[in-house]
């Protein structure tokens, strides 16, 4: 049988981090065999629709190179793939559950249900719907309830659970798990308005979409149980279930957004590389084979496995993320430099700057390890793009008496240099014999010169510097400076 999964968000909002590790994995399982990834919006839920979600679902996917075989956007055999429109399916599969025996009607309106809560509180009883004592078709018979649903009284539809007995499942990742019949509610399937319910839905879909293997987050493992209750109601085979970890903070509590950013959206929008971040995330519960952290899209489709993953909750550490930006970036500086600077020109051209990819590509390479994100470049290195600004804290820090006289003669060495031979070693060995010849050493002049032609106190080597910025940059950056003072 060939492997289907789904990754089916409800358009609440942004894709969470945590949504994008469960699509990631899904898409890793189902090409590892493969088989076929789905995309499913479940929007059974109309009072949480957010406007906008599901753009930025399809946006953030496509971002991450996670791209579905079928969708609402791509299309399939097994469509429509957005819940609100399969409402007619919903309903039927409800009145089926009905005439099985495993579902019934029930009456009670929110009040009613507000006070049966209240009672079983005071009493020390767990919240769960009282078959028994409620207004449905058990307490009032088949007459009453017909008279009912023919007046067309607002009736939900409610699973029956087995009063004894035990729900039994295997887990992937976490085993066999058995649940007492008594601890799962008589779940409302289809809402008086004749909406269903995400169990329901999610159920039926799996089902009529041929859904192999469900894998989803750990916050869904409590509802397992009503799924298999109700796979076994229809008397259909259940899928495999995988239980992804928590994603928690730093302290270890679940991640939110309390604690730093959670949407995919700002750490695309902040620059983080798709592989990087993608890398990241897979490492978020799954252990590969062997001790390698970097791994290509390629790589991971073949050793994905989903019982090399954890049980434990797993944190999401920014600062491993931000190595394993650095790694990447390191790489492309050395195999695909023209990867950077198509990332990073947008964003200086927001600024106003216009420089050529030589150029871009010369800087990159001159500052990308005192960066992290490529974005960055635009603050910590617009210096090399712009007039820099004087910081005038480090200028009262490292000038003295003699310094315009130290680099006044800096200035005529450069001038000196030929234009079309201006690089690191003719702008190194010119400088060097100049403070030699002066009896002076290096570090009497980096300071007061990184001033002058940055106007920064931190940066890169400065001979290096001067070779990128050209000559004819270099002195004009100079002169500016001195005629400043």
């Amino acid at each position: 049988m060939s492997v289907r999964v789904r990754f089916a968000p409800s358009p609440t909002g942004y894709l969470h981090v945590g949504g994008l590790r469960t699509a990631l994995y899904n898409y890793l399982f189902a090409k590892h065999h493969g088989g076929t990834f789905i995309l499913r919006i479940e929007d059974t839920d109309q009072t949480r629709y957010v406007e906008g979600s599901v753009d930025d679902i399809v946006s953030s996917l496509e971002w991450a190179g996670i791209v579905p075989d079928e969708s609402p956007q791509r299309g399939g055999d097994y469509g429509p793939y957005v819940q609100s429109d399969r409402t007619d399916l919903y309903r039927a599969y409800a009145k089926e559950l009905i005439e099985k025996g495993m579902g019934y009607y029930a009456f009670d309106t929110a009040e009613e249900l507000d006070r049966m809560r209240e009672r079983q509180k005071a009493a020390g009883i767990a919240p769960r719907y009282d078959r028994s004592s409620m207004r449905n078709q058990f307490t009032l018979g088949p007459e009453e309830t017909q008279r009912l649903l023919d007046l067309g009284e607002p009736a939900a539809v409610r699973m029956k659970v087995p009063i004894t007995g035990e729900v039994k499942f295997h887990d992937v990742i976490r085993g066999n798990i058995v649940v007492p019949c008594k601890d799962v509610d008589d779940q409302i399937l289809l809402k008086s308005d004749n909406f269903p319910t995400y169990h329901l839905a999610n159920v039926v879909d799996d089902h009529t979409m041929a859904i192999t293997h469900v894998i989803r987050g750990e916050e869904w493992l409590p509802s397992t149980p009503k799924h298999v209750l109700l796979y076994e109601g229809f008397g259909w085979e259940a899928p495999k279930f995988a239980h992804l970890p928590l994603l928690l903070n730093p302290d270890k509590t679940k991640l939110s957004k309390r604690q730093g950013d959670v949407a995919t959206h700002d750490y695309i929008n902040k620059g983080y590389f798709q592989e990087a971040f993608l890398n990241f995330i897979v490492l978020l519960g799954w252990n590969p084979s062997g001790e390698r952290e970097i791994y290509s899209i390629d790589e991971l489709v073949k050793e994905f496995q989903l019982e090399h993953v954890n049980k434990a909750g797993a944190v999401f550490d920014l600062k491993k993320l931000e190595w394993m930006n650095s790694q990447y970036m390191k790489s492309y500086v050395t195999n695909n430099l023209g990867y950077l600077v198509e990332q990073v020109q947008p964003t200086l051209r927001q600024r106003g700057v216009t420089a050529s990819d030589e150029y871009v590509g010369n800087v990159v390479q001159l500052l990308h390890e005192r960066i992290t994100l490529i974005t960055e470049l635009a603050d910590f290195g617009m210096y090399m793009f712009t007039d820099p600004v004087i910081d005038e804290e480090f200028k009262a820090s490292v000038w003295k008496d003699n310094s315009a006289d130290i680099i006044r003669g800096i200035l005529d060495v450069i001038r000196t240099l030929d234009a079309e031979n201006f690089n690191h070693d003719t702008v190194h060995n010119a400088i060097s014999t100049y403070v030699k010849d002066n009896g002076m050493k290096f570090k009497d002049i980096g300071n007061i010169l990184r001033l002058a032609v940055t106007g920064k106190s931190v940066g890169a080597g400065m001979m290096d510097t001067i070779a990128i910025l050209g000559k004819d940059a270099s002195v004009y950056r100079i002169e500016r400076f001195l005629n400043s003072l």
